[in-house]
């Protein structure tokens, strides 16, 4: 490992399918990874899976959501959205100060294709309302397939990061490039109800081509000036 270790992640809900791909590829870039989720044997059991991927070379620990959401500089949230406000409760002191990475989309079944956004506007500002003042929280992932993660090839998919405020969008844009994206600052908080619904309509549209990977690309604009 060639890049230094700059944060500790905490990834709740990291046994997930996201979670995991989002776990092995900043630890692959060299951040020490906290795997959480509310069974402390099923997170130990990800992270062990996550570190034999890696060949050995990563530091990838597996808690519970509380000891995660304790240790870790940042914390990712890659929960399912029926899960989400009591997760969000169950760590809501331990949050206070970091910044929250929110991962998930409200994806209600068994019509997933439809957006659907809760009464807070997204379940970002959800998350907000949860939290507090005290926690800064992003948005950002929801557009890109977990079957891409795990594997070697490019993303051909580039992220949307909405947040509280431009530090929190900066903050996360250092980890989307860790994980080898390309990330947008898509402004406020509020915006997140774009990009979360972007999630339905690439959904229906896997549903109609039988694909796993459809994304988003923003053109018009060189990527080397795109962060400027």
């Amino acid at each position: 490992m060639t890049s230094p270790i700059l944060l500790t992640i905490g990834v709740l809900g990291g046994t997930g399918k996201e979670g995991k791909g989002l776990a092995y590829r900043w630890a692959k870039a060299g951040y020490r990874v906290l795997i959480g989720s509310r069974h402390e044997e099923r997170a130990r059991v990800a992270a062990s899976e996550l570190t034999e991927l890696l060949g050995g070379k990563a530091v990838i620990e597996g808690e519970d959501n509380n000891a995660v959401a304790k240790k870790a500089d940042l914390v990712v949230l890659t929960v399912p959205y029926s899960a989400h406000r009591q997760t969000l409760e169950s760590v809501q002191r331990e949050l206070q100060g970091k910044i929250l990475i929110d991962v998930t989309v409200p994806l209600v079944p068994p019509k997933t294709a439809k957006v659907q956004m809760p009464e807070a506007g997204s379940a970002a500002q959800e998350a907000r309302q949860i939290l507090g003042s005290g926690v800064e929280v992003a948005s950002a992932f929801q557009t890109i397939s977990y079957t891409a993660l795990l594997k070697e090839d490019a993303i051909q998919s580039d992220v949307l990061v909405t947040g509280t405020s431009k530090e929190a969008r900066a903050e996360t844009l250092k980890l989307v490039e860790a994980a080898g994206l390309v990330g947008w600052d898509a402004g406020p908080i509020e915006n997140s109800v774009v990009v979360e619904g972007l999630t339905s309509i690439l959904i229906g549209i896997n549903k109609q081509h039988g694909t796993v990977s459809a994304g988003i690309r923003i053109s018009g604009v060189p990527h080397a000036a795109h962060q400027q």
